[in-house]
């Protein structure tokens, strides 16, 4: 039972506590006073009828019963009884009727009993009788139930008033307590928020504790991110120019080629230095390094257009820009020599030959040394050609789908609309090889009966056509339907773009709010770049999934460290680690010591951690001791086949 109920309880308690005592000591009271009172006019009514019959000169019995007849008729008398001195009654008369003027509970929960009025009658000296009055105590019982009655909607009325202004007063005294009490559902959920200190001290003390907690807790997250920063950048990054180095480019080219997701299309750059050994002599290694860092920074900004580009300085003189879903690579080729031309060659230009740049486009699916193969090829052209100057090979791939906007349009529409969606669905495996749960992807049917699409196909097209919302939220309704036909749980990707749609996340609340069981067994995840790109939606979106009971998780993630302390007011459930870091973890010491203090960090706060992409079984079996949760990928879905 909550704090503010209990208090509320112990308000009412006490209210009626004193709302029934009051009620009956008024109650007992005005009993008791009404019995006084009834009992002197008894005494007084006896008295003066008992002194009207003394003075009758001849008791005629007749006489005698008119006038005791004639004060009982007054309507206010119970009984009135003479009786003579041997006990023999001479006249009586008694009330018959059963009104008492209150309800019979009342009657016999407060029964008013009045002493009888006696007096004696005399005839000269002789006693004549024994006179008895009774008033009727239904008058009596009348006034105190109408007292009760008026007493009671008095303490109802001032109770209701009282409930109102304490409800208020309850708030502001509650208030500070419920922010505590928030902060410590908050800390239990990870998310580390800090709360204003409340002026009551006691609790200020509390507030001050737990946001001191809070404070050192982030400043530990922060710290150790930005060790683990430090350390991927030593691990994955060149010193000279910080773009990434050999090793993480051909983890990214590797998943490029090779991930279903990924753009089904892209191009590989390759610049080379003319002689670097030269350059390093003539101008001196300060000097060069300089020289080589406006060439890196050249061709970084080359990449603006691409969300999901990747340069890499992969040898001394080499540079390397990978393209998903660039169309041509001849383009991309002319605006990177141009840049250079104009930004660096002109700057150096004591250096006359500096650069030789080649191109190539690829697909999904092809040989990474093949590739790099047709890229060093257009390369060794441009060499041929003279200083400066660049070569691009084109492939051309026939597609089946139209490539204009508004034919995707429509396709995609028509698609969703129709249903031709469904849900490709992977294992997850934690570090035990037990399920955690099933990785859902989608795929997209572009016309009635013909082949299913990968995500890597349509999805780049539905993100420059905004309509991942509603894809998002069909592929929501699809997974919501697998889970109320089989057990297990599933995870579902959400795009960067639909997270910030006010209209996605009311329907994805309407959704859940129908199945709330279902809804605890779903997982969902948001790539890391749409995180930290719409981050305020992201809080709010993760806040509306666990009111559900949802898992909330960040994929592809690795690659943001600087902004992991904002993670720390979010409540997490896992992270998935990008596959760019995972492939040949076996084999890379420095991604494992890493990858090490990323678990550690994440586990001391209560995330899961687990690897994307695991390619191989040697990479599999090494990841428990990194301290991965769980993994999915090609060698995870062999494991798990192999197991069934």
């Amino acid at each position: 039972m909550s704090l503010f109920r209990q208090l509320w309880l112990a308000v009412i308690g006490l209210t009626l506590f004193a709302f029934v005592g009051s009620l009956l000591v008024s109650v007992f009271t005005a009993r008791n006073y009404l019995e006084q009172q009834l009992y002197m006019k008894n005494l007084d009514n006896a008295a003066a009828l008992a002194l009207v019959l003394t003075q009758m000169p001849a008791k005629d019995p007749v006489l005698v019963e008119l006038m005791v007849s004639a004060q009982f008729d007054t309507g206010h008398y119970q009984e009135i009884r003479l009786v003579d001195p041997k006990r023999q009654v001479i006249v009586a008369r008694h009330y018959a009727g059963e009104d008492l003027g209150a309800p019979q509970w009342f009657v016999r929960l407060f029964p008013i009993e009045a002493a009888a009025g006696v007096a004696q009658v005399q005839d000269g000296w002789r006693q004549f009788g024994t006179l008895k009055v009774v008033s009727h105590s239904r008058f009596a019982y009348r006034e105190l139930w109408r007292g009760t009655l008026e007493l009671v909607a008095w303490f109802l009325a001032a109770g209701l008033a009282a409930g109102v202004l304490g409800s208020l007063l309850l708030r502001l005294i509650v208030r500070p307590l419920r922010q505590v009490v928030d902060q410590a559902q908050a800390i239990s959920d990870r998310r580390f928020i800090t709360v204003s200190e409340p002026r009551t001290p006691e609790l200020r003390r509390v507030v001050l504790a737990m946001n001191d907690m809070v404070g050192r807790i982030k400043g530990m997250f922060a710290e150790e991110a930005d060790r683990l920063e430090v350390l991927r950048r030593e691990v994955n990054h060149d010193s000279v120019t910080d773009l990434p180095n050999r090793g993480l480019f051909m983890n990214r080219l590797g998943e490029a080629l090779s991930d279903e997701d990924a753009a089904p299309r892209g191009v590989l750059l390759i610049l080379r230095l003319a002689d670097l050994d030269a350059i390093n002599r003539r101008l001196g290694h300060g000097q060069a390094d300089r020289l080589i860092q406006d060439v890196a920074k050249v061709v970084h900004d080359a990449c603006d257009s691409h969300r999901e580009c990747m340069v890499a300085r992969t040898k001394g003189a080499d540079f390397a820009l990978l393209a998903p879903g660039a169309e041509a690579a001849s383009p991309l080729a002319k605006r990177v020599a141009d840049a250079l031309n104009e930004q660096v060659a002109a700057k150096w230009s004591e250096l006359g030959n500096l650069f030789h740049l080649g191109a190539v486009r690829y697909h999904r699916g092809e040989n990474p040394a093949d590739l790099l193969a047709l890229a060093d090829q257009a390369l060794a052209a441009a060499q041929s050609e003279g200083p400066n100057r660049w070569q691009a090979i084109e492939k051309e791939e026939e597609h089946p789908l139209a490539h204009s906007g508004e034919a995707w349009r429509k396709l995609l529409s028509d698609a969703i609309a129709e249903g031709r969606i469904m849900l490709a669905r992977f294992p997850v495996l934690s570090s035990a090889g037990q399920p955690l749960h099933q990785e859902s992807a989608a795929r997209l049917q572009a016309e009635p009966g013909g082949p299913w699409l990968v995500a890597g196909d349509f999805v780049p097209m539905a993100m420059r056509l905004k309509l991942t919302p509603p894809l998002d939220l069909e592929i929501v309704r699809l997974a919501l339907g697998e889970l109320a036909a089989a057990s297990g749980d599933i995870a579902i990707n959400v795009s960067a773009e639909a997270i910030a749609d006010w209209g996605f996340r009311d329907s994805l609340a309407r959704e859940l709010g129908t199945q709330p069981d279902l809804a605890r067994r779903l997982w969902v995840e948001v790539p890391e770049y749409g995180v930290f790109r719409h981050f305020d939606a992201f809080r709010d979106l993760s806040a509306t999934l666990k009111s559900y009971g949802c898992r909330i998780g960040i994929e592809h993630f690795g690659h943001h460290f600087g902004e992991v302390p904002r993670l720390a007011e979010l409540g997490l459930d896992y992270l998935k680690v990008d596959a760019s870091f995972i492939r040949g973890i076996d084999q890379s010491p420095g991604n494992q010591e890493f990858l090490k203090g990323l678990c550690k960090m994440a586990h001391a706060v209560g995330i899961q951690v687990i690897a994307e992409g695991v390619q191989s079984a040697e990479e599999l079996d090494v990841l428990p001791r990194i301290g991965f949760d769980g993994a999915t990928g090609p060698a995870v879905s062999e494991r798990g086949q192999a197991a069934d």
